[in-house]
This record gives C-alpha cells, sequence and structure tokens, in this order.
C-alpha cells in the first residue's frame, strides 16, 4: 500500500514541476513579461500587475492540484490509521518544493490543535490568513518584497471533504461542512 501512496507523490511532484514551468539553463523557471502594476502591501512598490495575476493562477493551479491529489490518494489508498496519510505525503512534498527554490508551500493548522507542532502559522501573514479564512474568505494574499524581489504570498482554506480525514484527525469530526480546520500557505515568486 504504501508503495502505491509514494507513486502517487512521485506523481504529484511532476505534475507540480510541469505547473512551475519549464526550468532554463540555471533550472529558473522564466515567465513571460506583460505591462501593468500592483502595489506591494509591505513597500508601497508596484509590480506588474499582470504578473501578479499569472502568479495568483498559478497558485490557484498548485491549490487545485494538490487538494485533488490529497483527496484522490485518501480515497483510494488509506484504509486504516497504519497506511501513510495523504496529508503527510504532502507536508514531505511541500518540504521538498520548499526547499528546492523559491517556491514555498507549506501546510498550517486552523484549528489550534495542530496535528503536528509545526504546523501553526508562522508570521503575522498567516495568522492574517487563517483569521480571514476562519472568517468565510476562500484565499487571502499579498504582494511582499523579499530580499529586494516580489512574491505573491496566499493562504487557502483546507476543510475536511472526507469522513476518512477523521480517522487520524478524530478533533475533526465537529467541523461543520466547509470550515477550515487547515490552510495552505504559498510564497511565489512574481515574474
Amino acid at each position: 500500500m504504501k508503495k502505491y501512496c509514494c507513486l502517487a507523490t512521485m506523481l504529484i511532484a511532476t505534475i507540480v514541476l510541469v505547473a512551475l514551468g519549464e526550468p532554463d539553463s540555471r533550472g529558473t523557471v522564466q515567465a513571460s513579461d506583460r505591462n501593468g502594476a500592483a502595489a506591494d502591501s509591505q513597500s508601497g512598490a508596484t509590480h506588474d500587475k499582470a504578473a501578479v495575476e499569472r502568479s495568483r493562477r498559478l497558485v490557484q493551479l498548485l491549490d487545485n492540484i494538490f487538494k485533488q491529489t490529497v483527496v484522490l490518494v485518501t480515497d483510494k489508498y488509506v484504509h486504516d490509521e497504519d497506511d501513510f496519510a495523504a496529508g503527510s505525503a504532502a507536508v514531505l512534498l511541500f518540504k521538498n518544493i520548499s526547499e528546492g527554490g523559491p517556491h514555498k508551500v507549506r501546510l498550517i493548522d486552523a484549528t489550534g490543535a495542530p496535528y503536528e507542532p509545526e504546523n501553526v502559522p508562522r508570521d503575522d501573514f498567516e495568522k492574517e490568513g487563517v483569521k480571514r479564512l476562519k472568517a468565510g474568505a476562500a484565499t487571502y494574499d499579498e504582494v511582499v518584497e523579499q530580499n529586494g524581489k516580489p512574491f505573491l504570498r496566499s493562504v487557502t482554506a483546507v476543510p475536511v471533504v472526507m469522513k476518512k480525514c477523521i480517522m487520524c484527525h478524530a478533533h475533526y469530526e465537529d467541523a461543520k461542512p466547509g470550515e477550515p480546520i487547515g490552510a495552505i500557505s504559498y510564497t511565489v515568486p512574481i515574474e
């Protein structure tokens, strides 16, 4: 069973690499340039509005891939508590993505009772994002500057969508339909 979960995780990684684009000779993903401007909420700098929208679409694409894959892997390969949870596979995948380049992604708790202690919101952005998701927003994002380069930070809601989730997360049993029990936090370059 675990070998199928590993194969599914490798498939996810391949899809993500395709979604991020083709690397150039230095291993850097290049995006085309367009006109427009968007304000950076931290520095007041302006950024290419079309590039910001491309980054938002990339986050939406990745979010859909990640969430659909977790549901698929859970449905097909997780049958009892001894099976490798799709959420755990996603955490490992997110860690590898984050260590391998400028794209950062991680799973964070929105319940106040994280499954793993490192899954708590780490900074003001993630804390505000969880607060807004809990208030009903589907996503929360802002443009920031890190080391002189623009990035889009975004958090998206993770609700309980299957009864199997409760197998490992008993405290989710009382979650209302659609209520965020977690979030995925993204930091992607604006190119």
